[in-house]
């Protein structure tokens, strides 16, 4: 079997790293914001609670090597601005899946492709990751712009894959392959 550290990444504005204890307010502040969780499965967090288990079960990764978890924060000031995780590996097959969360008051100014971008370069160039996918609400224009930049392709439609906020919600899959990735990089470096 694999295992996956958690590394910290830098990139010009934001500093990846493992979710500590003393995230569970900040993350708090993130998930329990109806705009975040709008396309989730899940409501909005109530009570700090669910950012302490949150944290609990990242750790419980990290100790076990079995996901990589990010917290996201911003290298000014060190606020913790999001999560970007790459998780339910496939070990045989070199893939696993992404997900990723970025506070609504830092929406639009590219810090989700940065974040992304930065894990997926781990994943490719550290983890040996040959393929990653990602599952989104189709109504989410904003999280299909920021895959689609980052070269993620369109592969499938899932009409009522998820029930969302006592909604059946459908679902666009995306695929990124590290030959995507790889191209990318080499047209833009």
């Amino acid at each position: 079997m694999s295992t996956y550290f958690t590394p910290v990444l830098t990139t010009d504005r934001l500093v990846l790293r493992p979710l500590k204890t003393e995230d569970a307010a900040g993350l708090f502040a993130i998930f329990s914001d109806p705009a975040v969780v709008r396309f989730w499965s899940t409501e909005a967090w109530t009570d700090i609670s669910f950012a302490e288990t949150a944290i609990a079960r990242a750790q419980e990764g990290y100790r076990d090597e079995t996901d990589i978890h990010f917290a996201v924060e911003l290298v000014r000031g060190g606020q913790l601005i999001g999560t970007v995780k790459l998780h339910h590996f496939f070990n045989q097959n070199n893939r696993c899946e992404l997900g990723y969360a970025i506070a609504s008051a830092h929406w639009g100014q590219g810090y989700a492709s940065e974040a992304i971008g930065a894990a997926l370069e781990h994943g490719f160039r550290e983890v040996g990751l040959n393929r990653v996918e990602a599952d989104i609400d189709p109504r989410n224009q904003a999280s299909a712009r920021v895959l689609e930049k980052l070269g993620f392709r369109k592969e499938g439609y899932m009409p009522q894959r998820w029930l969302v906020h006592g909604q059946y919600a459908d679902t666009v899959n995306y695929g990124l392959l590290r030959s995507y990735w790889d191209e990318r990089t080499t047209v833009r470096g």
